[in-house]
């Protein structure tokens, strides 16, 4: 085996991919393109860890397939959780945080022995492994569940081996559960031997430093249990059609096929490790040197944030934009550690997109987003760092003032959860500076951290049961009719009060009501939940009943359920109902969703391709939009959108809506939204052939129904993250008036037309500037003794130094200006001196300090003031000769200014 780059590539890894998947697909298998990395419609999981999770439903007889055979190669995500190896990336062969999934799977098909069969023909048979080089393991019994003799059986059959390559382990390596209850089952991997000649004893070791060594390559998980608690105790009970699941890393198994030890020696990874050692000028050497695992982590990063940029994902500071943000940083510190001092990390993310785009399309649609956030998020951290080690200066700076030689663990873990200073790089820098850092400070902070985000949940709240049971009693999906209507007739199927299903509810009561049929829209898409009444007849004994509807939601996927309150009679389980959407509402709602399709068009044609959704809010009053962009839009550009979107409006286009399958959307250029989850079939809008979305909303009929379309606002609402808001129809004519009303009152306050008032307002306001001017030249006049004998006054409290002399004082003035000058003035009258003015104002205090160029050799000015700042509790720095700083704690000023001298004797 090789582990150098420079060897002719056998099997690259895309004929890789597109073996496993043709050897499926002959068998039987439904080619399944990739699922997002988001997971659609899952809170449960902050990103795709496996290839199992588009399927996951299936195999919880949630959802159901056309198919009952699939395979797939699925992108994932492995950071969060207890999937969490960051710090091992790049240090290890195998360890990423954006890796591929080769699987095959079997929904109540076939199971343990075709699995086994297929698995062993295409390693041994299609991609040619020694079997030599091969061992598989198999659950071999533990806490009461019975040894998989079945699987081993099966392996003997199948390969020929003794039971001296067929390893019997226990839960932790070969059996699998969902979760606390559930499908579970045993399962079995296969191994392969790295290096030169196979030693059997060693199977349990890891692989030495060489690579060499026994390593997992494909796990077969069989499925054929449901596990409950009863009684407190766990049951295992055989599931009616138990399922098949495997995944093989394609990281792995390309490694192993093109002779290499190493993951990132593999096609997959070589090119983009070469272009970090390329932008840094170093060479790499695949080995175990900072430089090299700098260089493989900069290579996994990049495919990490590339591929998440591309569906949609920017860096921020929470849930998984924090991911992202935290991924990225730590690349961008490895570039800095390798010594590229400009923005680099989206030079290597557009290599990702040129060697992965053929696969994921989506990487070369939005390749010109991934390198533009990439890099203001370069910029923006590359100032944070700078930040991040002027912090650590001036608290290294005041240890050594306090007599102490260690680092605050918090304060560790502050510079590594805020600036994205790893502990080692703070331990570099204070080991340069003869300080320790206290290590079980920063691990007991880091455990806090993790503690308040463990697990890998978003933040969602998990679905509620009663949910579930609310559906089983419609007996499958409510069916919406509001597409064609916004009245219907249907019956009361299910009633909730309190998180249970109730009979009845009686006026006055708040609960949700399910009818089989509803024309109510459910809140999704961005598009808020329809309002409205559902009524009923009086019959037998039971009178008249009204239900005010205040919001519809969705739940769960198929069930819509109306929020709202009983104002009349009792309404009752089985009752039949007539439902009546508002209709002004509706329409308002419909003029702005369809709105919401034209802005996002026209932003695409001002701004560029880039500017995808990134989510929205359409209700009645007002619509907003979130999209992908770096800075903020120009006057002029926000006047082009307008434009062009009533333009389309005074088309009157008809906005035409199909139901097609999402190979059939696809085709047709449809736009659509990774967060959102959508089906084999699609409902695809279309307004003018520039405008093709997928989407579920409610929409105007024709064009000229949005009437005026007006941007209220654009604003920023997270890094590369910029927010539209605006207004149509009614709306955006009564927001036109109450601009016309503001102005003409500017108008009377300035005594001028409407015409008129930019011009008078533009007098007042340098009319202004000019008194302010004046004002703060007298003030300065005053402060610094200009008008008599201040500065004399001020100079008699200096003492002497060697070489020259020393003075702290406290003077009256707000202006950081007249401060400086203060400082500057009082120097110069004493000669050689150091000269601290610090001044009040409000709930802060401010320092100036300046050294005399003689006095440089001896004095730094950004040194001395760090010390005196901490005492007001702040912080400062600058240069030797000037430096500045403010605090919190005015208070202690004249304890402050005291220090100096202290500090200078």
């Amino acid at each position: 085996m090789s582990s150098s780059g420079s060897d002719k590539i056998v099997h690259p890894a895309s004929e890789v991919r597109r073996t496993f998947l043709e050897f499926f697909g002959k068998r039987g298998h439904e080619i399944c393109a990739s699922g997002p990395l988001i997971p659609a419609g899952d809170p449960t999981l902050m990103f795709t860890n496996a290839g199992m999770v588009p399927f996951k439903d299936v195999f919880t007889g949630k959802d159901t397939r056309p198919y009952k055979r699939a395979t797939s190669s699925q992108k994932c995500i492995r950071i969060s959780g207890k999937h969490n190896d960051l710090e091992n990336v790049g240090v290890t062969a195998r360890h990423h945080t954006f890796f591929e999934m080769l699987g095959n799977f079997s929904f109540g098909d076939y199971f343990k022995e075709e699995a086994i069969a297929y698995a062993w023909d295409l390693l041994t048979n299609v991609y040619g492994l020694p079997k030599d080089r091969l061992v598989v393991s198999v659950f071999g019994g533990e806490e009461g569940i019975a040894a998989d003799d079945e699987a081993r059986a099966i392996w003997r059959k199948v390969t020929g081996f003794s039971d001296e390559r067929i390893f019997g382990l226990g839960m932790k390596d070969n059996f699998w559960q969902m979760g606390d209850v559930g499908p579970c089952g045993p399962c079995s991997e296969i191994h392969y031997y790295l290096g030169d000649e196979p030693d059997l004893g060693r199977f349990n070791e890891e692989p030495n430093e060489q690579g060499h060594g026994w390593m997992e390559i494909w796990n077969l998980v069989f499925m054929q249990f449901e596990r409950r608690i009863e009684d407190g105790s766990p049951i295992l009970e055989k599931l009616p059609a138990p399922c098949v699941d495997t995944g093989m890393g394609l990281e792995r198994i390309s490694s192993v096929l093109q002779g290499k030890f190493s993951n990132y020696d593999s096609d997959l990874m070589r090119a983009l490790v070469e272009k970090a050692a390329q932008i840094s000028g170093k060479v790499y050497r695949a080995t175990q040197a900072d430089d090299d695992i700098s260089m493989r982590v900069i290579a996994d990063h990049a495919r990490t944030a590339a591929f998440l940029i591309a569906e949609g994902v920017s860096p921020n500071r929470a849930g998984r934009e924090y991911v992202l943000r935290r991924v990225m940083r730590r690349a961008i510190r490895h570039g800095h550690r390798l010594g590229i001092e400009r923005p680099f990390l989206h030079e290597v993310a557009l290599e990702v997109a040129r060697l992965m785009g053929e696969q994921y399309p989506e990487l070369r649609q939005r390749k010109e987003l991934i390198a533009d956030v990439t890099e203001q998020e370069e910029i923006r951290f590359r100032e944070t760092l700078d930040r991040g080690l002027r912090i650590l200066d001036e608290e290294i700076a005041g240890l050594r003032g306090a007599g102490k030689n260690e680092l605050a663990g918090t304060t560790a873990f502050k510079l590594y959860d805020t600036f994205g200073f790893p502990l080692d790089l703070t331990e570099v820098i204070a080991s340069e500076r003869g300080i320790a850092v206290d290590n079980a400070g920063y691990e007991r902070a880091l455990a806090e951290q993790r503690a308040r985000s463990e697990g890998s949940k978003v933040g969602d709240v998990a679905v509620e049961s009663v949910w579930r049971e609310a559906i089983g009693a419609v007996g499958g999906a409510v069916r919406f009719t509001g597409y064609e209507s916004e009245e219907g007739e249907g019956k009361i199927v299910a009633i909730v009060k309190g998180n249970a299903l109730v009979p009845s509810a009686t006026a006055g009561e708040s609960v949700a009501i399910v009818t089989d049929v509803t024309p109510f829209y459910g809140e999704a898409g961005g598009q808020v939940g329809d309002r409205g009444m559902i009524r009923g007849a009086g019959n037998g004994t039971a009178g008249a009943i009204e239900f005010e509807v205040e919001d519809t939601q969705k739940p769960i996927e198929g069930l819509i359920v109306h929020h709202g309150k009983v104002s009349l009679g009792e309404i009752r389980v089985g009752q039949a109902v007539e439902l009546e959407v508002s209709h002004e509402r509706r329409t308002a709602t419909r003029r702005n969703h369809s709105a919401t399709h034209l802005l996002h068009w026209a932003l695409r044609q001002v701004v560029g391709e880039q500017a995808s959704q990134k989510g929205s809010l359409v209700g009645p009053d007002r619509l907003r939009f979130d999209f992908s962009h770096s800075r903020a839009l120009t006057p002029e550009e926000i006047v082009r959108i307008e434009d062009l979107v009533n333009a389309k409006i005074l088309t009157d286009a008809p906005v035409e809506t199909e139901v097609l399958s999402i190979d059939q959307a696809r085709a047709k250029g449809a736009i659509a939204i990774f967060e959102e989850k959508y089906g084999d079939v699609v409902r695809v809008l279309t307004m003018t052939r520039d405008s093709v979305e997928l989407c579920g909303g409610t929409h105007a009929h024709a064009l000229g129904e949005i009437g005026l379309f007006k941007i209220l606002s654009e604003g920023g609402v997270a890094a590369g993250v910029r927010r539209i808001e605006a207004a149509t129809g009614l709306n955006a004519l009564l927001y036109v008036r109450q601009i016309e009303k503001t102005l003409r009152t500017v108008a009377q306050f300035v005594r001028g037309g409407t015409h008129e008032v930019a011009e008078k307002v533009e007098r007042i306001t340098q009319h202004e500037r000019q008194l302010e001017k004046e004002i703060s030249d007298l003030k300065r006049k005053i402060a610094t003794g200009a008008t008599g004998g201040g500065l004399e006054e001020l100079t008699r409290g200096a003492r002497d130094i060697p070489g020259g002399k020393v003075l702290a004082v406290k003077v009256d003035t707000d202006d950081p200006a007249t401060l400086r000058e203060m400082a500057e003035k009082l120097r110069d009258k004493l000669g050689d001196a150091i000269v601290l003015v610090g001044a009040v104002k409000g709930p802060k205090a401010s320092l100036v300090l300046t050294v005399s160029k003689p006095l440089l050799g001896r004095y730094k000015a950004g040194e001395l003031i760090r010390p005196v700042a901490q005492i007001i509790g702040g912080s400062g720095g600058g240069r030797p000769d000037m430096a500045q700083a403010g605090g919190t704690s005015p208070e202690k000023i004249d304890e402050a200014l005291a220090s100096l001298y202290t500090s200078v004797a």
